[in-house]
């Protein structure tokens, strides 16, 4: 199922006086980071910005005021607490972890020079978010092996709120980040960019500084909405500037078909769940892609998994990116819960993603750095915890993935193959090729595949 993609918005406030909703993973799309020098706020309430900010869309709030008498500053926080509260966002203190016990919000944010993510921890206590600040490499890794819950990545751009910043990473360097924290294994920690991040190029920046293995989250702006003449407004352009960022391209769809065809499959590509229950009698499989996670690509992927489940018939699961986002990830496991699936398509951080948090507790958490058999042992375990990709689903999984492989190979040493343009259509001529080849008894492209079996507790 490969459904068509929809923009991802903020989820949006309670009305004011609500209750708060349920627990629920920390959005950080619209993270506002407060300021109450002269300079940003000028002569304004801090608390009535920050409501008016809520108001509009924001969806994380720090309170940062590293300098203000300590009871001033408790009784600020429980001001916005309380307004925060009302509305399901979560307050987090900027260094002082002290005050954020005492007023017993959500979590706190800690720079480089600040106190560590693991005393924060021992006093704060495992239920608490505790984000790291990270301008590079090192940094983040280091804080995500520390337990960071997530990051503020940056200075993108200089601002008068960071005067002393170590270093202006820009867009590239926020990339470079990301792409080393999916390669080390964690894609799973939230991240937003921080530093000169406004309505006027929050959309480009997200784009540009975004990795194609990991995403930011959101962004984290200071002045754009605390000096903001109207800060409900700009938070609500921010806000649309996100979700805009959010809309995937949509390319998959005619390749996976074209694919599908390429080896005698008869491929439907439906992105109405209603349809569910016939194409289940028809005797094929389903092929979940969670390309999108909206609340409306949720209930379809649900009404489909329950269909098919019903008729008996094979799902597979594809979790794109579920390690990406707080979003995903619980998207992810809310699947896993509902249905039965006979395989699980996804790469090594998709599945220790799937398998859970403590892999990476245990020290377990780089996929740069996992063994073969490490790798087998958590896809293992994980199958057997959810009892599917096994018997006849194995040996069929492990065929395609032989095949597939086979047929790239072939693809590559073809003379017409100058790069990716006119590689695709080269490798599902081969994927045909190769199909037609296995149906008339030749089989020895097998030559060409490695497959190794691996004994796992």
């Amino acid at each position: 199922m490969l459904p068509l993609v929809t923009p991802k918005r903020p989820t949006p406030a309670p009305a004011e006086g609500a209750a708060a909703p349920p627990t629920r993973p920390p959005n950080y799309g619209v993270y506002l980071v407060t300021d109450s020098t002269p300079t940003i706020l000028g002569d304004r309430d801090l608390v009535a910005v920050v409501e008016a900010a809520l108001r509009g869309g924001v969806t994380c709030v720090q309170y940062r005021d590293k300098h203000g008498e300590r009871e001033a500053v408790v009784a600020t926080a429980r001001q916005l607490h309380a307004l925060t509260r009302r509305r399901g966002v979560p307050l987090l203190i900027n260094d002082r972890v002290e005050v954020a016990v005492e007023v017993g919000c959500e979590g706190v944010h800690i720079g480089q020079d600040d106190m560590s993510v693991q005393e924060a921890r021992k006093l704060l206590g495992d239920g608490k978010i505790i984000g790291v600040t990270a301008s590079t490499t090192k940094e983040a890794i280091k804080a995500c092996q520390d337990g960071a819950d997530y990051l503020g990545i940056g200075t993108v751009y200089a601002t008068a709120t960071k005067k002393d910043t170590k270093s202006i990473i820009g867009p590239a360097g926020v990339r470079a980040i990301l792409t080393a924290m999916a390669a080390y294994g964690h894609g799973g920690v939230p991240t937003v960019c921080i530093g000169g991040v406004n309505t006027s190029n929050a959309t480009s920046v997200l784009a540009q500084a975004s990795s194609p293995s990991k995403s930011l989250e959101g962004i984290a702006v200071v002045s754009a909405v605390v000096a903001a003449a109207d800060p409900a407004a700009a938070a609500s352009q921010l806000a649309g500037a996100v979700a805009t960022a959010a809309i995937p391209v949509v390319v998959v769809q005619n390749f996976a078909a074209n694919v599908a065809l390429a080896v005698g499959a008869s491929p439907i590509m439906s992105n109405y769940a209603a349809e569910a229950a016939d194409l289940a009698q028809l005797g094929g499989a389903l092929v979940v892609n969670m390309g999108t996670v909206t609340p409306e690509g949720l209930a379809n992927y649900k009404q489909a998994v329950k269909a098919y489940n019903d008729a008996g018939r094979p799902i597979v699961l594809d979790p794109v990116g579920a390690g990406a986002t707080t979003i995903r990830r619980a998207a992810s496991a809310e699947m896993l819960a509902l249905g039965r699936f006979a395989v699980i398509k996804g790469n090594a951080a998709e599945i220790q993603t799937l398998f859970g948090t403590s892999i990476a507790q245990r020290g377990v958490d780089s996929t740069a750095e996992l063994t073969v058999p490490e790798r087998a042992r958590i896809a293992a375990a994980l199958a057997r915890r959810h009892d599917t990709v096994g018997g006849d689903a194995l040996l069929a999984t492990v065929a395609a993935a032989a095949l597939y492989g086979a047929a790239a190979q072939r693809a590559v040493q073809r003379a017409d193959v100058r790069g990716p343009g006119t590689f695709v259509p080269a490798f599902i001529d081969e994927l045909a090729a190769v199909s037609v080849a296995t149906a008339e008894g030749d089989l020895r492209w097998l030559a060409m595949t490695k497959v190794q079996g691996l004994a796992v507790d």
